[in-house]
């Protein structure tokens, strides 16, 4: 039996946190819309049904904006490589900034003393007197 870290428990955990993510964002643009082709279409709250223009309405408002909706998402699915490109560039150009800096600057507070210089010969006759 193949025992598996921790790390990898992780990495399995993050595609359901993004399925989790992705749906909840879904419903969010679902719940969005819904209201506002309800508050644009429905005029009359005393039927328990839509009326024949309130429905059409509702089709047409929905349509709209699952139309826009797809484009938007493709324009976004097109662009997004370059936007990630860009960031990956500026990310590694901001890494190559900060190298020299931190070859320049010690790592941290340095607490070893140098060793002292070796005594002349006549500190050495003068201590042994």
């Amino acid at each position: 039996r193949k025992l598996r870290g921790k790390g990898h428990r992780d990495m399995a955990a993050e595609p359901g946190q993004q399925q989790l993510r992705n749906l909840r964002d879904f419903l969010l643009v679902y719940n969005k819309m819904t209201e506002s082709c309800f508050n644009k279409c429905v005029t009359n709250l005393n039927y328990r049904g839509l009326t024949q223009i309130e429905e059409s309405c509702i089709n047409g408002c929905a349509g709209k904006l699952i139309r826009t909706n797809h484009r938007l998402m493709g324009a976004y699915v097109q662009l997004m490589p370059a936007i990630v490109q860009k960031r990956l560039a500026e990310y590694e150009r901001r890494a190559a900034e900060a190298a020299p800096v931190a070859e320049v600057a010690p790592a941290g507070p340095v607490t070893e003393t140098a060793p002292a210089a070796p005594a002349s010969s006549q500190e050495v006759a003068s201590g042994a007197e």
